[in-house]
C-alpha cells in the first residue's frame, strides 16, 4: 500500500437529517469517545452501499429516535464534504419536517434509542452557537438562518420622477416589515448603490439584508453574486478570488452556472471561508422585469435544483404565499420584487 492512500482516506457518505417543528430543531448528543465528541448533533448515519441517502436517512432517523419519517415533509438542503483529517464526510443534508401529533408525541423525548441524549433546540439559540456542532454543521446553521420569504427591491431609476430620488428610493423600502429579507439592488453606479444601501440600513437595521458583492463590501449580512461574475470566477479563479468575509448568495439559469456554484461552495469549504448559503435560480415564470428570458417551469427547473449542493430559492414570478407550492418542487424559499414589495406610487 503506497503512503498516499494511507494518508488519503475513503469519503464515508453520511445522510443527515434537519428535524424541526416550526423553529424547534432536534438535535442528539454525541459521547466524549466519539469522533468529533461532546458536540450536539443533527441525527443521521452512514449511507449504505444499497441505499438512497433518503432511504438511509429514514433509516437512521427510525434506529435513533424511533420517529418515522417516510411520509413527512422532507427537501434537500444540500451536499457538503469535510476534512477533518483523520476522517473525510460528504453530509447529504435534507430537512425534515415534524406534523404537530409528531411533535406533541416526541417533544418531551430526552434519549434516543441508542442511549444517546435528545433535546429539542430553539432556533434562535440554534444560530447563536448555544448548542456547539462538529466543524462540518457550521454550513448547515447558515443554511438554516436563510430566510424562506426573500423581497428584491425596486432600482433607483423606479423614482426618477421624484424630486430626490434616492431618498425617494430609501423611504419607499423603508415601509417593509420588521425583521424583512431584503436583496438590496439599487440597480445603479456602485458609488450611488453603497450610498443607497448605507442610507437604508441606518434606516432599518433590523433587516437581512443581501447587497450586491461589487456594491458595498462594508454593509449588509450576505454578498450577492450575480451568474456573469460567479462564471467568470469559475473560468479564472485564481485570477479572480472572491474575498469576502460574508456568507454568498449566488444567481444561477443553467446547468453551467449550477456546476460553478457548486465548485465555489465547496472551495469556500475547504478553505475555512464563509459559505455558500444558497442559489437563486430563476426564471421559474416569466416577468416583466425579464421579458426576453425563456421561462423554465417548475420540472426544469426542479432538475436544476437537484444538482444544487446548496439550498434552492425560486425565482420568476414568485409570490410570498407559494413557499408550500415551490418546497413541493425542492425550493427551500421563494424571491421577488412587485408582489413582494409595497405597492408603487404611478
Amino acid at each position: 500500500m503506497s503512503v498516499s492512500s494511507v494518508s488519503q482516506p475513503s469519503t464515508v457518505h453520511v445522510a443527515v437529517a434537519v428535524i424541526r417543528y416550526q423553529d424547534h430543531y432536534l438535535l442528539g448528543y454525541r459521547q466524549q469517545h466519539q469522533h468529533q465528541g461532546d458536540r450536539y448533533e443533527f441525527v443521521g448515519g452512514k449511507i449504505e452501499a444499497d441505499e438512497t441517502a433518503i432511504h438511509a436517512l429514514c433509516r437512521e432517523v427510525q434506529e435513533e429516535t424511533g420517529i418515522t419519517i417516510t411520509d413527512c415533509p422532507t427537501l434537500k438542503l444540500g451536499r457538503l464534504q469535510h476534512d477533518y483529517g483523520d476522517k473525510r464526510v460528504c453530509l447529504h443534508v435534507y430537512e425534515v419536517c415534524l406534523t404537530p401529533a409528531q411533535y406533541a408525541l416526541h417533544q418531551y423525548q430526552d434519549q434516543g434509542l441508542e442511549g444517546q441524549a435528545l433535546t429539542w433546540a430553539d432556533k434562535d439559540a440554534l444560530l447563536s452557537g448555544h448548542y456547539p456542532l462538529p466543524a462540518a454543521n457550521a454550513t448547515i446553521l447558515a443554511w438554516i438562518g436563510l430566510p424562506r420569504v426573500l423581497g428584491i427591491s425596486y432600482s433607483v431609476g423606479h423614482f426618477h420622477h421624484a424630486s430626490q430620488p434616492i431618498e425617494a428610493w430609501c423611504t419607499h423600502h423603508a415601509q417593509l416589515p420588521e425583521q424583512t429579507a431584503l436583496y438590496i439592488r439599487p440597480h445603479t453606479d456602485a458609488d450611488t448603490a453603497s450610498t443607497c444601501i448605507q442610507t437604508l440600513l441606518q434606516q432599518r437595521p433590523d433587516m437581512y439584508a443581501i447587497t450586491p458583492y461589487r456594491a458595498s463590501t462594508a454593509h449588509g449580512s450576505v454578498h450577492h453574486i450575480d451568474q456573469r461574475t460567479l462564471l467568470a470566477w469559475h473560468e479564472a479563479p485564481e485570477q479572480m478570488p472572491i474575498t469576502t468575509a460574508l456568507p454568498l448568495l449566488l444567481s444561477c439559469h443553467d446547468e453551467v452556472s449550477i456546476d460553478a456554484a457548486n465548485h465555489l461552495a465547496q472551495q469556500r469549504l475547504a478553505h475555512g471561508l464563509s459559505p455558500v448559503i444558497g442559489v437563486l435560480l430563476s426564471p421559474v415564470y416569466a416577468t416583466k422585469t425579464h421579458p426576453d428570458a425563456v421561462p423554465l417551469g417548475w420540472e426544469a427547473w426542479s432538475t436544476l435544483a437537484e444538482q444544487a449542493d446548496v439550498p434552492v430559492i425560486a425565482l420568476g414570478g414568485m409570490r410570498p404565499d407559494m413557499v408550500a407550492c415551490a418546497r413541493e418542487h425542492g425550493a427551500y424559499g421563494v424571491a421577488g420584487i412587485r408582489a413582494f414589495m409595497p405597492a408603487m406610487v404611478e
